[in-house]
């Protein structure tokens, strides 16, 4: 299913884009092997590799994913999958209910849609992707009639968790969820046994989440399979930022988008 056209402008070098739903297996499998080249491949995840180089788990069953293709090559240069209440009763839950406990959340299971996995190939990061993929997730919250979106949000533990820790308190500052929306990880990354006086680095995703308005709701998990401190972060669509609000959910993506966007994009 075609969401919506981008295409470049025929004097720049910029590739056009095209944001669909996948709708066959082939599909699926065209986003499993791009998440298997970008985390498995790309992170040196080699505890996680297989035959098959697919990156794949029982949640892409349930979930609809996002796909932006360059229609020059028309390969698979990002993704996103999501997840509707509807589907998550099927699943059994949500994705980040392996990673936290959302018992306070349980009031609001209808209204919430959960976003993962996202992946863009390393040569399409300038910003128009994860733009579209962003565009896309809106569209599917109205499609859904959702107000809240959920997903955990990955750093690095490659320094030994310090930046991990010393982005958390900074985030807690300034966007911690009001105690009623708090979430419980299951295994704690212990941020208060790591020094965090410095100035963090901020991943793209967590960048793009935070621009929108978006809280963490707690302390993070700890993923051992991903070496990684994840986040919870939650996004009500009443406290998105005004201008992705009229970018995201009124005008969407428009036609003529190319791939030049820069640092003000979420990713």
């Amino acid at each position: 299913m075609r969401l919506l056209n981008a295409s470049a402008d025929t004097t720049s070098a910029s590739p056009r884009l095209t944001l669909s739903m996948a709708s066959t297996p082939a599909e699926v499998r065209e986003v499993q092997r791009l998440r298997y080249k970008v985390f498995i491949e790309g992170m040196g995840l080699t505890a996680l590799a297989n035959d098959e180089r697919l990156d794949k788990d029982e949640y892409d069953t349930y979930c609809d994913h996002l796909i932006v293709r360059d229609s020059t090559t028309l390969k698979v240069v990002g993704t996103y999958r999501v997840l509707s209440p509807q589907a998550a009763r099927k699943a059994g839950g949500f994705y980040s209910e392996q990673e936290f406990d959302l018992g306070r959340l349980d009031h609001l299971r209808d209204r919430i849609a959960e976003a993962g996995r996202a992946c863009i190939h390393p040569k399409y990061r300038s910003g128009a992707v994860i733009m579209m993929l962003w565009a896309g997730i809106a569209a599917f919250m109205q499609k859904e009639k959702c107000t809240y979106l959920i997903g955990c949000a990955s750093i690095s533990l490659a320094d030994g968790g310090h930046n991990a820790a010393a982005l958390y308190h900074a985030i807690a500052e300034t966007n911690l969820a009001p105690a009623e929306y708090r979430v419980k990880p299951h295994l704690p990354f212990p941020v208060a046994v790591r020094e965090a006086g410095h100035n963090p680095a901020i991943p793209p995703l967590i960048r793009g989440y935070l621009r929108s308005g978006a809280w963490i709701c707690g302390e993070p998990a700890w993923d051992p399979d991903f070496h990684s401190a994840d986040l919870f972060m939650m996004l009500p669509l009443a406290k998105l930022d005004s201008r992705y609000a009229r970018h995201y959910l009124k005008d969407g993506v428009k036609d003529g988008a190319k791939d030049d966007s820069k640092e003000d994009a979420p990713a």
